[in-house]
């Protein structure tokens, strides 16, 4: 993954625990910056890292965006060619790689924000697998899923 990959994908993991159920704009992310850190970055700088026209960040911008998103300083940086973040070798292996694949099918998802959030939210969660494992309950059960969306979601029932 590229440093300007990196920054796109932290834009919209951003908007979305920010609650604007979509990716953080270049210029709010810049607004943010100056609000919250007291700092200033520039939106055309941010888009040259984002397209690739710049390859590499000042050592000041890249902890001034590492605090922002709360990220290591040493996430922002191109991956090395043949680097699988999938390599996991803790004991939360299995959690981690199902994070990780709900966080990318959120980012590959955006276009629909109800279900980008749904996947976020999953991966969030302390125990994701217990989730994705009670989901595979539910569904074992049809008519429970119709009456928990009746339930959880009525206006939406309605009109469905």
């Amino acid at each position: 993954m590229t440093v300007g990959e990196k920054l796109r994908y932290l834009r919209l993991v951003e908007g979305h625990l920010r609650g604007l159920n979509r990716e953080m704009t270049q210029k709010e992310l810049v607004a943010a910056i100056r609000r919250e850190l007291k700092r200033s970055i520039s939106q055309s700088y941010i888009s040259q890292l984002e397209s690739s026209q710049r390859k590499h960040f000042t050592n000041t911008t890249r902890l001034l965006l590492a605090k922002f998103f709360r990220v290591h300083p040493g996430y922002l940086v191109d991956d090395p060619e043949g680097f699988h973040t999938e390599l996991i070798s803790d004991l939360r292996l299995e959690e981690d790689k199902l994070d990780l694949w709900l966080i990318q099918g959120a980012e590959r998802f955006r276009r629909d924000p109800q279900l980008s959030e749904a996947l976020l939210k999953l991966a969030q969660h302390d125990d994701s697998r217990k989730c994705v494992l009670l989901l595979r309950a539910v569904l074992e059960t049809p008519e429970l899923v119709h009456r928990l969306w009746e339930v959880l979601q009525p206006e939406e029932a309605m009109t469905a």
